[in-house]
Formats: structure tokens, sequence, C-alpha cells
């Protein structure tokens, strides 16, 4: 009796762990199929050979930049170390999208803090900073990454790639990592900016903290902005 009670238990918690294998795997399809709205131009921002359209931040205490086996190596700095992309006026300021990966290599802050232009304002994508879990928009109403509505904790391992994608539309910012939503945040009415210490990076840009990163595979879409859903009727009129 005891033995068929525990086979009873065990395949009932079997449809329970395989349930919730089975919704996890669909809100990930479900992200994944938001992701990708109709393209209407790509550009490879990265060649993997050199850093052909980049130049040095120059933060000041600056670790090494050197482009490596198809990476771009930002070796850890005193603070920030970072690239600048050089043509900014060939940027879109809205309705694109940026995909990466990135890892960090060795250290315990932020690997990608990815400066981009929403409009006529600079912003920050932050990943792994404030001792290495944080991430989320900086700033938005003044306030950083750490403290505002798009804050979240979530572990990176070191020597680990992460899909990264970022899509700027005019009044909305949405932020996947690894096809999971991680960050979806309307802009209207609100305050856009970045860190004073990170102005070197605008318009777009990639720095790392005290941390040595590497990032590959950099692509720009210009895309059509999604239609947004049609307003819910009131009932109660």
């Amino acid at each position: 009796m005891f033995a068929i009670r525990n086979r009873a238990l065990f395949a009932v918690l079997s449809i329970v762990v395989l349930s919730g294998f089975v919704a996890s795997h669909a809100k990930d399809k479900k992200d994944e199929k938001k992701a990708d709205p109709k393209v209407k131009r790509e550009v490879k921002l990265f060649n993997g050979k050199d850093l052909d359209g980049w130049k040095n931040s120059m933060f000041g205490g600056d670790g090494e930049i050197v482009v490596e086996d198809g990476q771009l190596i930002l070796d850890r700095g005193n603070e920030l170390t970072g690239v600048t992309w050089k043509d900014g006026k060939t940027l879109p300021k809205f309705n694109y999208e940026i995909s990466l990966e990135a890892q960090r290599v060795d250290g315990s802050d932020f690997f990608c803090g990815l400066t981009f232009p929403i409009k006529d304002d600079p912003c920050s994508l932050i990943l792994g900073g404030w001792g290495g879990t944080v991430c989320g928009i900086s700033s938005l109403d003044f306030k950083d990454a750490s403290e505002n509505e798009t804050t979240l904790f979530r572990e990176f391992k070191n020597g680990q790639w992460y899909k990264i994608r970022l899509r700027v539309l005019e009044k909305r910012l949405t932020a996947w990592i690894d096809g999971k939503e991680i960050i979806d945040v309307d802009l209207t009415g609100k305050k856009i900016g970045i860190r004073s210490e990170v102005d070197p990076s605008k318009p777009l840009g990639f720095c790392s903290y005290a941390t040595k990163a590497a990032l590959r595979n950099i692509v720009l879409k210009e895309i059509e902005p999604p239609k947004e859903k049609p307003a819910a009727a009131d009932s109660s009129k």
C-alpha cells in the first residue's frame, strides 16, 4: 500500500513539474515571438575583425580594448572601459532594435552598459551592476537603474554568453535576455537621461565597470513599430 501511494504521489508531482515546464516554455516562446517585428533594415555594427566604426570612449582609467576571436574585449579598468560608435548621424532615434551577445569574463559588476539614443535623449541599459546583479534602465525621472520601475535582480555567471535584445520605440523600451522579457516600460511623460559618467558613450556605446567584458554579434535593426492594441471598451457606458 505504501509503495502504491508513493507511485501515485510521484505521478502527481510529475504532472505538476511537467505542467510548469510546458507553461514556462510557452511563455518563452511568447516572449520570442513578441520580439520579432518586421525589419526594414539591418546593419552589423561589429565586423568581428577590428574596431571599424568604433572609437575608444576614453573615460579615464580605461582598460585595454582589443578584438580577438570575433569578440570585442573591454578589459578591466579602474572604473569604466568602453567604445563609442563614431557616426551618430546614421543612427535611428526610435523604432529600432539592438541585439548582441555579451559575457562578464572576469569581475563582479556590470559587463554591458549599453547607451543608446531615443529621440533626442540618450539612455542606458545596465546589466549586472551595483555589485553584479542589478539590471535596469538609467535614468528615468532622474532615477538610476537601481531605483526605478525597471529595476530587477538576476545572477550572471562569469564566462557565460547571454543573448541581449533591446527594442526602442517612441514611447516604450523593451529588453530581453536569452529570449525572456526582463524590461517593458512605458516612457509617456517620463524624463529620459543618463548618468554623467557615461557621457562619452553618447549617442551609442558599450561600457563595463571594473569588469572584463566580451561582446559579439552586435546588430542594429530598423523596424516597423508593432501595432498597438485598441483600447478596451468601457462596459459601464
